[in-house]
């Protein structure tokens, strides 16, 4: 048989579309040919595959080859085409069984040598391929992606005659099903944590009102910005809030996973928290490149971005962050097109009041110019305040509060087990987390009377508040009524929820 077909897959984003790699072997002067829009890492495949072939004692046929990737308007990248490459030529120049392939699909970069290696973005490709039904056959140093997929039959193979022997015999190798992701430890592994190890809420003196507005983020999914002079705990308030955020369900294991195998990361089993530096580009940032790869937004989906010194960053790149933030998602448009990833993640953000940080501090004399602190301020603008729910002013503690360690714990300190209590409640009630109500919904969770209605109208218009900002005081009215236990929302949640808006520093608009 001159003629051979076997499945793929490629990567497009989160995406993995089916690929057919089809095989014709004519007469005609030797040579190779591959057809279907390649990136140069695919076409390289000619070198790696015949010498994987002659290496494991097969016969390299000596004729035209012309391989044709399918669909053709689809562009491939990749070295995972190598072993789909292998095994089609194996069977159109008649060393295999091409009736044994079509319920396969493979992936995985060949060795000169012969061993198959893994390659970046194959968890999405396993779990479409899982969806249709097929035996999946991947290197066998990414078997850890057995642990998350638990109704896929893969097959891990160290080299290509392993895998010739489980194509010609299914039953030689048989296909292994994983297990479900919390009963594997062994291939979750921790989240890096970027500030150090987490710590505790209670170990930290006083900030009482900080700690309050940490636990409403955390109850609520709002978003935080603090606001204070060098060394008032802002960086070690915002390293508490992952010990206090519930344990991810197994569907968010999974499409966290997914985002860090693009990059080549292993999956992990706790919420990300990802604070990248002032400096980042905005393509590491939101994403993009050459590849269109996920950046840190991407990375924090389902957990944390903490933006340290978030004045610092440039303005541009920080306007990037206003379609994130309201609708959770993230589009990188390139030329070979455009790529849609998940950015759902809790924004945590601290910043100096001005450039030497003691603008706001009556112990210590600032040294900056009202221009300087009105630009210094400006960079973070009117539309990226206006989507962060909470802002809260610290202040240097006093020195006595540190060093003795006496640290009374407040009443209104939460625990995660509190959490996520009132998260099942939100979730129970309107399907969400507060922080994304809106609309009809909104008004509907809040069911404020007639009265409070008015009284909320005739102030947010004497503050001149914007729709958005009525909107982020209603949803954290909410959770501050949850944290009450109380089913409609009162005048003193409403007081409080403003309260988070306008303690803020001078630049703000709202």
């Amino acid at each position: 048989m001159s003629h051979a077909r076997i499945n793929s897959r490629a990567s497009a984003g989160i995406d993995a579309p089916s690929v057919t790699v089809e095989v014709h072997i004519s007469n005609g002067l030797p040579g190779f040919a591959i057809v279907g829009l390649p990136e140069s890492t695919v076409k390289e495949a000619k070198e790696r595959v015949r010498s994987a072939l002659l290496n494991s004692y097969l016969t390299w046929p000596d004729r035209r080859i012309t391989v044709s990737l399918s669909p053709a308007e689809l562009p491939k990248s990749g070295a995972r085409f190598d072993l789909p490459i292998a095994l089609a030529i194996l069977a159109a120049s008649g060393q295999l069984a091409a009736d044994t392939m079509h319920d396969v699909e493979c992936f995985g970069e060949l060795g000169l040598d012969g061993r198959v290696r893994p390659c970046k973005g194959l968890l999405s490709a396993v779990l479409a391929g899982s969806r249709a039904h097929k035996r999946l056959i991947v290197p066998t140093q990414q078997r850890s992606l057995l642990a998350l997929l638990p109704e896929a039959k893969i097959i891990g193979v160290e080299d290509l005659l392993t895998t010739c022997s489980v194509i010609k015999d299914p039953k030689l190798v048989p296909a292994q099903s994983g297990a479900k992701p919390k009963g594997s430890s062994a291939s979750l592994r921790p989240v890096e944590h970027l500030n150090g190890p987490a710590i505790d809420l209670e170990q930290i003196a006083g900030q009482l009102m900080a700690k309050r507005a940490l636990g409403v983020a955390a109850a609520g999914g709002h978003h935080l910005l603090m606001t204070g002079p060098p060394g008032a705990g802002k960086t070690l308030l915002a390293s508490c809030l992952p010990q206090l955020l519930p344990p991810l369900a197994d569907t968010e294991i999974i499409e966290i996973a997914i985002i860090r195998d693009l990059l080549g990361l292993p999956p992990a089993g706790e919420r990300p928290f990802r604070s990248p530096h002032h400096s980042a580009s905005p393509s590491g940032l939101i994403g993009g490149g050459v590849q269109a790869l996920p950046g840190e937004i991407s990375l924090a989906h389902r957990g944390v971005l903490f933006l340290d010194e978030i004045a610092e960053f440039p303005r541009r790149t920080l306007d990037l962050l206003r379609q994130p933030l309201e609708n959770g998602v993230i589009q990188v448009t390139r030329a070979r097109g455009a790529f849609t990833y998940p950015a759902d993640f809790q924004l945590i953000a601290a910043m100096n009041p001005c450039p030497c940080g003691f603008a706001q501090d009556p112990n210590q004399p600032c040294h900056c110019t009202t221009d300087t602190i009105r630009r210094y301020q400006s960079k973070l603008s009117g539309p990226v305040l206006d989507r962060i729910d909470l802002l809260v002013p610290l202040e240097r503690q006093k020195s006595s509060l540190l060093l003795t360690g006496v640290n009374p714990s407040s009443p209104n300190t939460l625990t995660r087990d509190r959490i996520q209590q009132l998260r099942d409640l939100q979730f129970r009630r309107q399907g969400s987390l507060n922080a994304k109500l809106a609309g009809a919904d909104l008004m509907a969770a809040c069911g404020i009377s007639k009265s409070t209605t008015r009284w909320l109208g005739d102030t947010a218009d004497q503050l001149m508040l914007s729709a958005r900002a009525i909107h982020k005081v209603l949803r954290v009215a909410r959770t501050l009524a949850d944290l009450r236990n109380s089913v409609p929302v009162e005048e003193a949640d409403l007081l409080e929820a403003l309260g988070y808006r306008l303690r803020q520093h001078p630049a703000s608009r709202s």
